[in-house]
């Protein structure tokens, strides 16, 4: 039979040549149909691929119309399980039209494929007939399909054809693959630059894409390989030219997993209208969960023992979910408690890079990839030392996750060991080997100092510091000082170890992060007791150009927070009239003869304020950024009884008609309409946005003042 043609209604005819045109919105129609049968037989039951491109977006919910001419015979009863390629939220035949109604949403300029795995039966006479194909937002297009005499063998499906081998029958599990030795029917011999197309049994067992080295065909590495749905396109290499059959490999680093469902499945292989299928395998459930052997990573630990600060090192396998640039990794640890409140990118290291973005929440670590970041399933992790991550602090197994797109794999036990510790903090009885490091709260720096041996402009500086105590102990040759030099310094890329010393002995090693140089010394230095440490001019720091006030600050690798700051002068007074210079967060005020009685105060780095005599807590301690002393929103409205607005992104602070405002992560503020500069962009920590105070101050007719006997910050009015 001939294919079909429908004359137009008369009277439809003539309504339309007596409508009047008016303008219609432009219309999208689908573009490179092609429909394709598995059987081309006359009256024989056939699969029918479908696949097409998208020139309008396609939403969950959408239709996909599939019309047949009307000799063939569609069976009303095709429902979605028979649809295969895309997610079907139901399906429904109305005469010889298949609706199909999706469930994922699709972008204009996708491929879409699918097939219709049964129901569908062929005309009973050989011919060209027509099959349309639209979807509920563009028209449709249609493509022609050529049956053949019920005798002909050369497009019908071949069963039992070849067989698949698997690296693993576990479900789930990443794996190499092979099909064939395939046979080609009759004449057929491959050629160059064809394609041969893979039908897999679901779209699941895909990743997003695969590289033509990880395919062969016949030996030979694959053209080209892309993925459209459940099906992969294989372009024919030079070497396999003329073959009269078909061997295709998958390595394990393509990335196809088996079926998550324990059941028995088929492969489809097509090349010059024939499709192959292959023997039946059958895929084996792991117990009673989804994961497999591979999901289960390694998990090294610099340090197991109870409570102990340590490093976190893994190598995990998302199988066919990458993690992309600017996509995210989420790390659950077993606790909440083992997770600091505010942890900092470069601490956490993706395929050796350091990540972009690090935001704990809970027991999470949400991290995001870098910029340039080369999509990949593999991802080794590497939270770092500095990361200040500690162990559960109940001797036991644990076990850590990894999600990346959806994607949980969960760690393979880790033993944590040695005595529980105890969840209120103590001092370490053995200083040279902290196994807790919490601050010691008796450890007073307020007469610490830091001095330059060199204070002319430009000019290289020798620097001493002099630490009166450590709360924890530095063990020799693991732990460090870290000197952090603001902004206009010059520091080295590198710096020997002879040029710096502390207490008298050369350190073991210098390591220049940016402005901060991380001293580990060679001896152990307890907790309670002097640390003083004497970089040499020799060490090549040199004074920044511009004449002001700096503030170098002091941390230990043991300690969280700032261990202390001082201002030094450059371009000031010599070296000999120079004295140390207690610590003036921002410049603050020289207190008048007595403190203000109404006045509200602060010590950086300690999580509360002093007012009328009592205190009061504080969500986020204040701390000093470069020159900046920052202070979290809360302080104006608790401590200063100012009317205070707050939330993730952005801040006011009110007196009387008198408004500022701030958002987070900007460094521009307004007063009333008038915009400003801030030294430092306002961040959120814990929650809590963090304010450079002066400018609340300035702006609202407050002072700020410095007492040195309590090393503490007021602010009155």
């Amino acid at each position: 039979m001939e294919k079909s043609k429908k004359a137009l209604p008369i009277v439809l005819a003539s309504a339309l040549a007596a409508t009047p045109f008016v303008a219609v919105p432009q219309a999208y129609a689908i573009e490179k149909l092609d429909v394709s049968a598995d059987n081309d037989g006359a009256g024989k039951e056939s699969d029918y691929d479908i696949k097409f491109t998208l020139e309008e977006d396609l939403s969950s919910g959408d239709t996909i119309t599939v019309e047949f001419d009307g000799d063939f015979d569609v069976d009303d009863k095709i429902s979605k399980k028979d649809i295969d390629g895309i997610d079907v939220k139901k399906v429904e035949v109305d005469d010889n039209e298949v609706i199909i109604t999706v469930d994922e949403d699709f972008e204009e300029g996708n491929k879409i494929s699918f097939t219709i795995k049964s129901g569908i039966t062929n005309p009973d006479d050989k011919g060209t007939y027509d099959v349309s194909v639209e979807t509920e937002n563009e028209s449709s297009d249609t493509d022609e399909v050529e049956i053949k005499k019920s005798s002909s063998s050369s497009g019908s499906k071949s069963k039992n054809d070849y067989s698949v081998t698997l690296s693993s029958k576990a479900a789930g599990e990443k794996v190499s693959l092979k099909l064939g030795k395939i046979s080609l029917k009759g004449s057929d011999e491959l050629e160059t630059n064809s394609t041969i197309t893979v039908t897999f049994p679901e779209k699941g067992m895909l990743p997003s894409s695969i590289d033509e080295d990880d395919v062969k065909v016949n030996g030979t590495t694959a053209k080209s390989v892309s993925i459209s749905g459940s099906s992969v396109d294989i372009k024919i290499p030079s070497g396999a030219d003329s073959d009269d059959y078909i061997t295709l490999e998958f390595d394990k680093s393509a990335g196809i997993e088996n079926p998550s469902s324990g059941d028995k499945y088929v492969f489809k292989v097509k090349y010059d209208g024939t499709t192959y299928e292959s023997d039946e395998f059958e895929i084996t459930k792991n117990g009673s969960s989804n994961s497999s052997a591979s999901d289960s990573f390694t998990v090294n630990l610099s340090d197991p023992g109870v409570g102990a600060r340590t490093s976190y090192t893994f190598d995990a396998d998302f199988g066919s979910k990458e993690l992309k640039e600017d996509g995210e990794l989420i790390l659950e640890f077993p606790s909440s408690d083992m997770v600091p409140g505010i942890v900092t990118a470069s601490d956490f290291l993706l395929n050796g890079k350091s990540a972009r973005k690090a935001t704990a929440i809970g027991n999470r670590i949400a991290l995001v990839a870098p910029t340039g970041f080369k999509a990949t399933s593999k991802v080794k992790v590497e939270v770092t030392y500095g990361a200040w991550i500690s162990n559960p602090k109940t001797a036991g197994s644990y076990t850590l996750k990894a999600t990346v797109s959806g994607r949980t794999l969960e760690s393979k036990s880790f033993s944590i060991g040695g005595s529980s510790v105890n969840p209120t903090p103590t001092n370490p009885t053995n200083p040279t080997n902290p196994t807790v490091p919490v601050p010691n709260t008796t450890t007073n720096n307020s007469t610490a100092t830091i001095a330059l041996t060199q204070n002319a402009l430009g000019k290289q500086t020798g620097v001493n510091v002099a630490i009166k105590g450590l709360g924890v102990g530095l063990q020799k040759q693991r732990d460090f000082i870290e000197i952090v030099f603001p902004v206009g310094y010059k520091v080295p890329a590198y710096i020997a170890p002879a040029n710096i010393s502390v207490n008298g002995v050369g350190a073991n090693f210098v390591a220049v992060r940016g402005q901060n140089v991380l001293i580990y010394p060679s001896q152990d230095v307890p907790a309670a007791t002097n640390a003083n440490i004497v970089i040499n001019p020799a060490a090549n720091i040199v004074n920044p150009a511009v004449k002001n006030t700096y503030s170098i600050s002091v941390f230990t690798s043991e300690e969280r927070g700032l261990l202390f700051a001082r201002a030094v002068g450059v371009g000031m007074a010599s070296p000999a009239q120079q004295k140390p210079v207690t610590p003036t967060p921002q410049q603050p005020q020289q207190p008048s003869t007595a403190i203000p009685a109404n006045s509200a105060s602060f010590k950086v780095n300690a999580a509360n304020f002093s007012l009328h005599g009592k205190t009061y807590p504080l969500s986020v301690a204040p701390y000093i950024d470069g020159n900046t002393t920052m202070v979290p929103a809360q302080f104006f409205k608790e401590a200063l009884a100012l009317t205070t607005q707050w939330n993730n992104t952005s801040v006011a602070v009110i007196s009387g008609t008198k408004v500022v405002k701030f958002t987070v992560g900007s460094k521009t503020a307004k007063v009333g309409k008038t915009e400003i500069q801030l030294p430092t962009p306002v961040v959120l920590k814990n929650g809590m946005p963090m304010i450079p105070i002066r400018t609340v101050t300035d702006n609202l007719g407050y002072k700020v003042g410095w007492d040195a006997k309590t090393s503490s910050v007021y602010v009155y009015k």
